[in-house]
């Protein structure tokens, strides 16, 4: 059995799209995981791996967790997302031919998935996207987008981990030593709200030029370092089976999607009295935002507020009592996800 095979039969979706671009040496993959509360929507992640599988691997996985986002946040859409599997990341000419081609891609899907903002793209992308599809969320204010979902999505981050560090430590963040692993747009704005708010911010990231702010920590480092909130807001799968005896943090609370490597080990973190905040809530800014503005017919002020509600929604998942919070978080997209429930 192939690796594509083996990595189709073991998920839950309805349905994978996939194109080969052979001159670009590129695939293409749109993740459809479910429909039930509407047509799909996710993020365009640009990225090199070392094999197309891995590529697809992370369309199953993120698209699934776009679901439950949905869900979470009581947004009429289903989970999709997208992978551009490039062997390097393509600047000028190449990369405006790469994203026409994926526009007219997501085109031919007849409005099954809409497309945005997600790992080395942005809403400049999503404006040349849009040059061959009408299928795009957040491109910039000046084509008629609700622009970049980074602001956003940090935003509701923040305020996920003052929620978090109040439940478990009874506190605010003055001095509270927080830990942002991955200083990309997402992780970089959160480092600053967190600054902002007195918190004793470290920072990682392997590229060490964008440690403009708080104390560096080595990448190889980062699992083991002691601190009260270790936010990870790179790639998935910063806990895994090794990882995850090496945590010396109180509280996992970050920006990146599939932060744990399965989901058991939400349990093991749980039997270690480390608290998760579930990363399909505490990153959902960025659906809050996009689909907000732009769908919804929300005011700025509205997604000011679903940003705030997110800590509040973590706390009332921390409360359930009934181990650990993802649980809690499964149970209430599971309703969600019945057939005759519609947003409620």
């Amino acid at each position: 059995m192939s690796a594509f095979e083996q990595l189709l039969k073991g998920w839950d979706g309805e349905q994978v799209a996939v194109r080969y671009e052979p001159d670009l040496d590129t695939w293409m993959f749109i993740g459809v995981h479910s429909t039930v509360r509407g047509p799909t929507g996710g993020g365009t992640r640009l990225r090199v791996y070392s094999a197309p599988e891995e590529g697809l691997a992370d369309v199953l996985k993120l698209s699934a967790a776009m679901t439950r986002k949905f869900a979470v946040c009581d947004v009429p859409r289903g989970g999709g997302k997208a992978v551009l599997a490039v062997p390097e990341l393509p600047t000028g000419e190449a990369r405006t031919e790469l994203l026409h081609r994926f526009g007219t891609f997501i085109t031919s899907l007849g409005g099954l998935y809409s497309c945005a903002p997600d790992m080395n793209t942005s809403e400049y992308d999503m404006d040349v996207i849009a040059e061959t599809c009408p299928y795009v969320f957040c491109k910039t204010a000046e084509k008629g987008g609700s622009g970049s979902t980074s602001p956003a999505t940090a935003k509701g981050v923040f305020h996920g981990i003052e929620a978090s560090v109040r439940f478990a430590l009874d506190r605010d963040l003055t001095g509270v030593r927080v830990l942002v692993q991955g200083m990309g747009s997402v992780g970089a704005l959160l480092a600053s709200y967190l600054d902002e708010a007195g918190a004793d911010l470290y920072v990682s990231d392997v590229d060490a030029s964008r440690l403009t702010l708080g104390t560096p920590v080595a990448p190889e480092d980062v699992t083991g370092f002691a601190c009260d909130v270790l936010a990870p807001c790179a790639v998935g799968g910063v806990i895994n089976a090794v990882s995850i005896d090496q945590l010396r943090c109180r509280i996992v609370a970050g920006a990146a999607n599939n932060q744990l490597a399965v989901p058991s080990l939400a349990d093991r973190l749980h039997e270690r009295g480390i608290l998760f905040a579930p990363d399909y809530v505490i990153n959902a800014g960025g659906v809050l935002h996009g689909a907000g503005l732009e769908s919804l017919g929300w005011s700025e002020q509205q997604v000011d507020e679903r940003l705030r509600g997110i800590g509040d929604q973590l706390l009332a998942l921390y409360a359930d009592g009934d181990g650990s919070p993802v649980h809690a978080a499964d149970r209430l997209v599971e309703r969600r996800l019945t057939p005759s429930a519609g947003p409620r």
